[in-house]
């Protein structure tokens, strides 16, 4: 019998959240037939200590000191088998910059943008645009700034930003259909279009809060249109070097071309998040996504 040790919780903003997950995850572990442990490596890397040799770890953390790639590093160096991208495609993911530079190297579109700091922010010519600040490195819409009217922006909210990380991602803001595409093994799932509550954002409190609206299949895209995004989404996987699982998030403009927000290397897996939704449309409750996971590790580490 294969124990799985789930770990959740960390030390980062995204510490709620990634608890809430790996909770969700445990339990359909169990309901899977897994001998099941739970830890959380907010005190360190002790919790890996003494696992017997068949242990797989779920790293089901978010953000800092979960998708930032040091605890995969830690992972490798034990010879610990583990779900989802290593330390090297983590590290890569997790840096917003690092992401553009390669997906733009593909020749995968992204919004236009610049690397800028508190200082240089407001003097950048997109600052004076609609546009998004995103943390450096961060996720779950934590450290995320939509703003369509610039010249209303309070500035204590893009101080409180960058108090978060020393440098941000400045996009222009993409109209269109927002939608998010879950990556199995290699694999699209069903996509999911987002609608957030009317006038609102799908920002950190509207992605949790059950207000906004998630449809799967996406009405707004026809067959051509999900095949495009579907194909676009597995080469962003495929580019950044993830395994097992990720989350690619998209916009489709009027024009029905797909811009790449970002990918999420351990995507949310609570009962609300969006992967775990789109597995049990394709046929895979959260039990049997266990199952699907624990599969795909066996076969890459020959357990």
């Amino acid at each position: 019998m294969i124990d799985l040790l789930i770990l959740g919780g960390g030390n980062s903003p995204e510490k709620e959240v990634s608890l809430r997950s790996a909770k969700y995850v445990a339990e359909a572990a169990r309901q899977a037939g897994f001998n099941v442990q739970e830890a959380d490596p907010a005190e360190g890397f002790s919790v890996l200590d003494g696992l017997l040799k068949e242990t797989i770890v779920f790293p089901i953390l978010h953000g800092q000191g979960g998708e930032d790639g040091s605890l995969q590093a830690e992972l490798e160096k034990r010879s610990i088998a583990f779900l989802g991208a290593g330390s090297r495609s983590s590290a890569e993911c997790f840096d917003k910059w690092q992401t553009r530079l390669q997906l733009q190297a593909a020749g995968i579109s992204v919004p236009r943008g610049a690397l800028v700091t508190e200082s240089s922010y407001s003097n950048h010519p997109l600052s004076g645009k609609p546009h998004v600040l995103k943390v450096l490195r961060g996720g779950s819409s934590i450290g995320t700034l939509i703003v369509r009217q610039p010249e209303t922006l309070d500035l204590q909210e893009v101080q409180k930003l960058f108090q978060l990380d020393e440098q941000a991602v400045i996009e222009d803001l993409v109209e269109g259909v927002e939608i998010t595409v879950p990556i199995l093994d290699r694999s699209a799932l069903p996509i999911i279009e987002i609608r957030p509550p009317e006038g609102k954002e799908f920002d950190y409190e509207n992605k949790y809060n059950g207000q906004s609206r998630e449809l799967c299949p996406p009405p707004s895209l026809n067959e051509q249109q999900i095949a495009k995004a579907n194909q676009i989404s597995e080469a962003v996987h495929k580019t950044m070097n993830c395994r097992h699982f990720s989350r690619v998030d998209l916009i489709m403009r009027p024009d029905s071309s797909f811009v790449v927000l970002e990918i999420n290397t351990i995507p949310g897996m609570t009962n609300q998040s969006l992967y775990p939704k789109s597995a049990a449309i394709a046929g895979l409750p959260m039990p049997e996504l266990i199952k699907k996971f624990v599969e795909l590790i066996k076969r890459d580490y020959s357990i």
